[in-house]
This record gives C-alpha cells, structure tokens and sequence, in this order.
C-alpha cells in the first residue's frame, strides 16, 4: 500500500468542516492489523453485545427481586442502588418499562490498551465519538485500487451506522434520522453533520439537528425544513444522559417515545452506560451469575480484558470485616479513605468517576496514582467518597500499554533552519509510542459488526491515552 504524503492529508483536513481541532500528527500509513488481530476484535465485538445483554438481565432481575440464578439463591437489590444512584426518577422509570427491554445501544466502542499481555479494555462507550472522523480517514487512507485492505473499506462505517439504526423502525422505508447534538457535545457536532451529509448524498434521509430545533406537533415529533414541517422517525442522540437536564426538548423525546412515534438510541437507559458495570463484573458475589448467564468463551475473554475493578463504596463495615479491594502496606482495606496512604507502587490504580456526570466522558475524570503527587492521590480519594451519594467512582488496575514503533512524519529540518515564512519539509520516522485502539461495532441484523477502528498513537511518556496534539490519530489496515 503505498504511503500517503504529507501534503496530502494536509490538503484533505483543510478541505473539510469536519474537525474542530485538526492539530494531531500525522502518518503516511494507517495503523497495521494482523489476520489474528482481526479474529480477536471480531471475538471483542461479540462479547461486548453479550455483556450489555447480561447486564440488562442483572439489572431487570434485581429491580425485581428474583432469583439471579436457577438452582440456588442469590439476590443483589444493591446492584439496583448503585446503577441507579443519582438519576431522576423518570429516567429510571424510562429504563425499566417494558418497551424497552432488548433495547441496547445501536454503537458499542470499546476502549482497548495494546498491553504486554494483549488488549486491555479499560471502558465500553454507548455514546462514542469518532464515528465520523474514522469514516474520513478510512477514505482518505483507503487504496486506490479498492483492495480491500483497509479495515471498513467501503464506507463501511456510514453504512452500518445507517443499518444499525434503520433497524429501529423496520416497517419504515428510508426512515427520517435526525442526528441531535446537544452544546455540551457540541465538538462532535462536525463530523455528525458531516456523517449525515454523506448518507444523503446515497439517498437517505438523515439530518443533523440542535435540540432546539425539534419540535412537537400532535404527538410526533418535527424539524423545520424551509418553513415545512418533517416528521421524524428515529432520533441517534449525541449526548450522554447527565445532559438531558440542559435540553429545554427533552420532555418532547420522552413524550414522542412513549407514543412510538420515535425510535430512541441509545436508548436513555443510564444503567448501560455505567463505567461501575466492569466493578459489577468483577464482584466476587456475582461470579456464579456471570457463569451462568453468559458463554463460557465470553466469560473467559471477558476476565482476560477487564481489569479488575472495584467501586469506590464508603458505606461502614462492621468491625473486623475488610473490603473487597487492593491491599496497602500489605493489608486489606477496612476503610476505603485507607487507599489514600497507597505507597506509589501500590498506586498502579485508575480512579474515574463512573457516570452521569459532566466528567464521565474525555478522561476529565481519570486519575492515574503512579503518575500523580501523594497530594493529588489523596484528593481524588477524597474527592470519590464526598460524591459518592450520587456520583460513585470506579477503582480500576493500570495495565500499561506497551511501546511499540509506528511511522510518523515530522519536520525535516529545525524551525531555526527555516527562512522567515518558509514551510519545511516534512518526512516520515519511525517513532516509538503506546497505542489505544477503539473499534466500532454496529448492532444490524443482532450482531456487532465490526466496520472500523481509529487507532490512537502517543508519545511513550503519556500514561493516560487520548485524543492530544501529541498523538497520531489513524484509520487501520489489514496486513497478512
């Protein structure tokens, strides 16, 4: 596959509205992938569908009161107390109807760390970014010739998005999509509307829309199109649940749902997009519901990808009991404020607010303890028990990415070099650095269909991987 120049991917990020923020590094050759690899993130996406379908059986079953498993007793009401912990009552009682059972989130991507011991997922996004930007970059990287060597060549991400969500309302025949963004989200808000301009150059009826611009008519749901009203079949909302409270409209989504005028996706169901769920899977008392519930090669590689995981409870113990949680000067924890005397080498730990929250996205909320002062690690403690009423926190291990060699390019000369106003050249260099990788799986047909992933490539110093002007953000390709 031959490499892409410099000024050729320049040339296309400036030719387009889509990012914000076009100041990542750049490579000539998208993120390599082997046939292996392959095979493991297809097994990822299975597992993924599988999870979110347990969880929902957990949580139904908690809600009410039965029996979690078949043969012997086992009842969990404090699952139910933590998943919904700090929502409004009526978004509970959203989740919990009937119509919604079987709904799950039409995009699952999760979060995967390239590990000495392989991938490591260390979040499931419900409500991902990137959709859009890693359709362009499979475009733009994407060969000539139309080998199929890209992994979504075809525009496979704009059009299994369409499918997952037409889904939604199969009797409708090119259903209208409204693609609703709300401010707090509002850096996505360019690739959404790019995503929807390239559905409809193929025909389909998908728009991009502000909250503010919905409004009811009888018991639907409209946008205004030139002074006409638009019925709108299906809403893809683009903005996590924390944020319905900013949304002078929401009563109207919940009220168009309720008649079945509207498909809603994700569905608001906050239980779904809790980080704490990987602490539920963990819990040493839901062990046997997990074996039950799910397949064992899921279970199996589920326990290989989740990092042990703890939440973050400050409820007493009665004397003499410890927490189920990291040992600190070689003790168990009675308490969790303890954690704070946590030595740096026992500080290989990840706090993150767990959900429903206005930090719960962009690792706003992450706190590495071997990578901050014993100040900063007692406040993030302290700062998970004070919010703890509503907002809990997820304990998590740091499992380090490893560093591997990727090209990017960079200035063949030094700025002191240049003449006043000259532009230098640029050329490609093998770099070191440490890799996340997201893929995106879209529900069609009741399958996680693998359609691309977005490769993210950061400095080796970077301890925490995001999207940085730092890092490299690239389509990824398949090699032999």
């Amino acid at each position: 596959m031959p490499d892409l120049s410099y000024d050729t991917i320049k040339t296309a990020l400036a030719d387009q509205p889509l990012f914000e923020d076009k100041s990542w590094r750049l490579s000539p050759e998208a993120w390599p992938l082997t046939r292996e690899h392959l095979a493991q993130l297809a097994a990822i996406g299975t597992a993924c569908l599988e999870f979110h379908q347990a969880l929902e059986t957990l949580y139904l079953r908690a809600v009410a009161g039965k029996n979690l498993l078949r043969n012997k007793p086992l009842l969990a009401p404090w699952v139910v107390d933590y998943l919904d912990r700090g929502k409004p009552a009526a978004l509970i009682a959203h989740a919990r109807d009937p119509r919604n059972r079987g709904a799950f989130p039409p995009v699952l991507r999760p979060d995967l760390l390239l590990t000495d011991d392989g991938f490591v997922m260390t979040e499931l996004d419900a409500v991902p970014g990137g959709i859009g930007l890693t359709a362009f970059l499979n475009r733009l990287y994407e060969s000539p010739s139309g080998a199929p060597a890209i992994l979504g060549s075809g525009d496979a991400m704009i059009r299994n998005f369409h499918a997952a969500l037409t889904a939604l309302r199969p009797a409708i025949r090119n259903p209208l999509i409204a693609l609703v963004v709300s401010d707090e989200a509002a850096t996505y808000r360019p690739e959404m509307a790019w995503l929807a301009r390239q559905l409809q150059l193929l025909g389909k009826r998908v728009f991009c829309l502000r909250p503010e611009d919905i409004f009811p008519l009888g018991s639907g749901l409209f946008f205004d199109v030139e002074g006409n009203p638009e019925r709108i079949d299906i809403v893809y909302r683009f903005f996590e649940l924390f944020d319905l409270a900013n949304i002078r409209t929401e009563k109207f989504f919940f009220e168009a749902w309720a008649s079945g005028e509207i498909a809603l996706a994700p569905p608001l169901r906050p239980f779904q997009e809790e980080k704490l769920a990987f602490a539920i899977f963990h819990h040493h008392l839901l062990q046997d519901f997990w074996a039950e519930t799910l397949p064992a090669r899921t279970l199996q590689l589920l326990r290989a990808l989740i990092p042990t995981s703890w939440i973050i409870d400050p409820a007493p113990l009665p004397p003499g009991a410890v927490l189920d949680g990291p040992r600190v000067g070689g003790r168990a924890l009675a308490r969790w404020r303890d954690l704070a005397a946590a030595s740096q080498k026992e500080r290989d730990l990840i706090i993150k607010i767990s959900g429903y929250h206005e930090t719960a996205w962009g690792a706003r909320s992450v706190v590495l303890g071997s990578d901050c002062s014993r100040e900063e690690w007692q406040q993030a403690v302290e700062n998970a028990l004070t919010l703890s009423p509503a907002n809990l926190h997820l304990l998590q291990e740091y499992k380090k990415p490893r560093r591997v060699r990727h090209r990017l390019y960079r200035p063949a000369v030094l700025p002191a070099e240049l003449m006043p106003g000259q532009i230098p050249p640029f050329v490609a260099i093998e770099t070191d650095g440490r890799l996340r990788l997201c893929p995106y799986y879209f529900l069609v047909d009741g399958r996680a269909q693998l359609s691309g992933a977005l490769a993210t490539f950061c400095p080796p110093d970077k301890k925490i991987i995001h999207g940085m002007t730092d890092a490299a953000l690239l389509p990824c390709r398949v090699v032999a």
